[in-house]
């Protein structure tokens, strides 16, 4: 009898231990669920270049999530793809898109601003073949050149040839569309020489090997990669705008702490090889901010569009109205060198 008495404390006992470490679960992970609740989704059209570090290193390392974030990734072949994709409704947030596409919008009076530029980067290259005779910037005269027509690296090759005393009339232009393209026509020979951006300017410099003759077409003007929305979109979630830019600071600070494990994530997103991956950072300049010189290579860019006959705007626009300012100036201050 007092064995059975003993059992049934026992189990008595063992069942209240066991509520109450139900109870204990539950008063635990009932904040936690209710936290998950309140993620805010947002959609981001991204384009796949490694100047977009910042916004993977945020993946990666949960900073979105650890400021209420629930991100979702659409991928886009090209940048001017990602920013017609959100402005289209695919997306609320633009990653990737460098301020020539926004500069073209702009001239169309398309509704999309910049809130961020994530890095300023140096990656536009000429790539020509010695063996038709271009060993320096003046053989290009009377060459076939191929780029992808209406975008920066056309630009950047105009500007190039226009900074070493050749008029972009002095070649032949060839409008080329997509990477494999970009690569394939120099290496064998369709063209003589090809404007475009990397990674795929190294590779057609690496497949010509001592047969390859390479500028960097910038001339020291940096690109600037853009994190853009609608104008309506930012004006009706502020504070959305303000948390992403924070995630995308941690993202900033844990790079500049932890270049290794940065550049690892990078090599992973876009299947790089070491030393690549380590010219990338040189290439790259990966922090939040908002430049006066944007606005100045941005006015730049409408004028060659404009006297090229590639935009039916007869006149440059003010870009301040495609630029909002207010949520870095929340998270970070000091980046913000934008004159109004």
């Amino acid at each position: 009898m007092a064995m059975q008495k003993k059992r049934k404390t026992i189990v008595f006992a063992v069942v209240i231990l066991a509520l109450v470490v139900i109870f204990s679960l539950f008063v635990y992970l009932k904040p936690w669920g209710e936290n998950a609740k309140k993620l805010d989704s947002i959609d981001v059209a991204y384009s796949p270049f490694e100047s977009i570090a910042l916004f993977w290193v945020a993946q990666e390392q949960g900073f979105f999530s650890q400021n209420g974030l629930n991100v979702t990734s659409h991928k886009y072949d090209t940048g001017a793809g990602a920013l017609d994709g959100m402005v289209n409704g695919e997306a609320d947030i633009a990653v990737g898109t460098n301020e020539f596409p926004l500069t073209r919008r702009a001239l169309n009076n398309v509704d999309a601003r910049t809130f961020a530029s994530i890095s300023k980067s140096e990656f536009i290259y000429l790539i020509g073949r010695k063996d038709r005779g271009i060993d320096v910037v003046s053989d290009l005269k009377g060459k076939t050149v191929g780029t992808t027509f209406g975008t920066i690296a056309h630009f950047y090759l105009g500007r190039f040839l226009a900074l070493n005393g050749i008029d972009i009339q002095d070649v032949v232009l060839v409008d080329l569309k997509t990477p494999v393209e970009w690569v394939d026509a120099v290496v064998n020979g369709t063209i003589d020489a090809v404007a475009t951006a990397q990674p795929y300017a190294n590779l057609a410099k690496e497949s010509l090997g001592v047969n390859a003759v390479a500028w960097s077409a910038q001339s020291n003007q940096p690109l600037f990669t853009q994190v853009i929305a609608t104008s309506k979109w930012i004006s009706e979630h502020p504070e959305l705008v303000i948390r992403f830019l924070e995630s995308l600071a941690q993202a900033e600070e844990y790079a500049i702490n932890n270049p290794a494990q940065a550049k690892a994530i990078v090599k992973q997103q876009m299947n790089f090889t070491d030393d690549y991956t380590e010219t990338v950072w040189m290439q790259n300049q990966f922090r939040l901010s908002l430049d006066q010189a944007q606005i100045i290579a941005m006015g730049d860019e409408a004028r060659w569009l404009i006297n090229n006959n590639l935009t039916n705007a007869t006149s440059v626009p003010n870009f301040l109205d495609y630029i909002y300012t207010d949520g870095l100036k929340a998270v970070k201050p000091q980046s913000v060198t934008i004159i109004k």
